[in-house]
């Protein structure tokens, strides 16, 4: 785009926001107020190193005219104010609630953000140091976090202030369901998944005198001498379940690295990510959610409900998903013979457990989380890192780490050139692009085609790894929850 051409834009704007402004209208849709930025499309961007004195940022771009600045006035840039997390790396955007989740890795910081105010509020307290995975649940009422350095998960109940951190040696991964009820924690090069639950008094006495009075399945109660919660194992290896009852059950993982959940919030899809993550065999595990239900006395059943697990093999591999009604699509990488690595997308039907052909989409390194959305003309985006250790790459084959599909015409855009990891991706919903943290800068791509838009003025300073879209139509548009 032109700049006269960008002026012009801007300037047929200011007249509709001086109108709209004038009849008194302070909100745009569902109730939102409009933010101190006049922002209506909003791309909050996760930038690390910013400055000399600065080591991470929180950036807002206008993406209706895809500038970093306002429309009227270049010299004017919007930022999160009071936001100071060291090498800010996810945005769990929750643009429901009008807010956002951010993890610095430099600091081990979690802060909310307001996007009606566009302010930063404190950070989490209560947290052991690094985190390799952290959420907070949509109702702001839990944090729950894995830390592989201390090998502990901790949960801080917001509103009574208190926490609690339970031994998991290698833990490295958490998973919150939407209605904040259930979280799961995976081990590096691990069989085994984990739940949380919340204890009620009888529990807390019965449980009070150390481990030989726990569960045979739970691995830590805490605190010890009155513990509040207890952490469980979903199948003991002694194939017996909570409270001791024998099933006799194989063990239904193979390196299970995350869960998603149904749209009824009854099933648990735990992804075994197999040979990527050095397992056997990759696979989608269906768990029954009430009995991980962790508040006190909302549990319901044992664990397994039924002693086995359903499991449906997804041979293209199994490493991160999103659910979209009765579809899930599932993103892996496949061993292939030569040893190398290659990626694809696997297309599951959840009315009946099966799973179609996979398709072959942007390779990346293995067992590394990627990114995953949907946006507008029926596509999914799909972002890879490191996709310069798979077999494109090595057989000298086209290649990139970020991928389009199209949902309804089952086709495949690898987007080139390569431009680095892919390690962001936000959905400007309605206005049929996405923004992409691709190799440390912001780019903008058409979801109609997949080609690029002019990005010359999005272009930030410092290092660009993450992306969300402050304005979208519900927490769906998220690739990291």
């Amino acid at each position: 785009m032109k700049k006269s051409s960008l002026l012009l834009s801007t300037a047929a704007a200011l007249a509709v926001s001086i109108i709209v402004a004038g009849c008194g209208k302070t909100f745009y849709f569902a109730g939102r107020v409009l933010p101190p930025s006049g922002l209506v499309n909003r791309v909050l961007v996760a930038i690390q190193n910013p400055g000399s004195l600065a080591r991470g940022g929180l950036e807002i771009m206008d993406a209706h005219y895809d500038t970093r600045f306002q429309y009227n006035n270049p010299s004017k840039i919007f930022n999160i104010s009071g936001y100071s997390g060291a090498l800010p790396i996810t945005i769990q955007s929750m643009p429901e609630e009008q807010i956002g989740a951010v993890y610095a890795s430099g600091d081990g910081s979690f802060s909310t953000v307001d996007y009606q105010k566009e302010t930063a509020g404190g950070g989490q307290s209560g947290l052991p140091g690094a985190s390799s995975s952290i959420f907070v649940t949509r109702n702001q009422a839990y944090v729950f976090a894995a830390s592989q350095v201390n090998h502990v998960v901790t949960i801080v109940d917001r509103a009574a202030s208190v926490g609690a951190s339970l031994s998991l040696p290698g833990v490295y991964r958490i998973s919150v369901n939407p209605g904040g009820s259930v979280f799961l924690a995976f081990v590096q090069n691990s069989d085994y998944a984990y739940y949380g639950l919340k204890l009620n008094g009888t529990q807390t006495l019965a449980f009070s005198g150390g481990p030989t009075t726990w569960p045979k399945a739970a691995v830590d109660c805490e605190p010890l001498n009155a513990p509040k919660w207890c952490l469980f194992q979903v199948q003991s290896p002694d194939a017996t379940d909570q409270y001791g009852m024998y099933y006799g059950a194989p063990l239904a993982f193979d390196r299970p690295v995350k869960a998603l959940f149904s749209n009824d919030g009854s099933t648990a899809y735990v992804l075994n990510c197999g040979p990527e993550c050095g397992g056997k065999a990759s696979s989608i595990s269906l768990l029954p959610t009430g009995p991980m239900i962790f508040q006190v006395n909302q549990q319901s059943g044992k664990f397994p409900v039924t002693g086995t697990v359903q499991n449906i093999p997804i041979p293209g591999g199994s490493s991160n998903a999103l659910i979209d009604s009765s579809t899930m699509y599932v993103v892996g990488q496949q061993l292939l013979a030569d040893g190398l690595f290659t990626g694809n997308l696997t297309v599951v039907n959840l009315g009946n457990n099966t799973a179609g052909a996979p398709v072959s989409i942007s390779d990346g390194q293995p067992g590394t989380m990627s990114r995953i959305i949907e946006a507008d003309d029926d596509t999914l985006w799909i972002g890879m890192q490191k996709c310069t250790n798979g077999e494109r790459f090595a057989k000298g084959q086209p290649y990139g780490c970020l991928t389009m599909y199209n949902t309804v015409k089952n086709t495949v855009t690898m987007i080139a050139p390569y431009l680095g990891d892919a390690t962001g991706i936000a959905d400007c919903t309605g206005l049929h692009k996405v923004y992409v943290a691709e190799g440390g800068q912001v780019y903008i791509y058409t979801t109609t085609d997949g080609t690029s838009l002019n990005n010359f003025y999005v272009t930030v300073n410092g290092t660009a790894y993450d992306v969300a879209y402050m304005d979208g139509l519900s927490d769906a548009n998220n690739t990291v929850y």
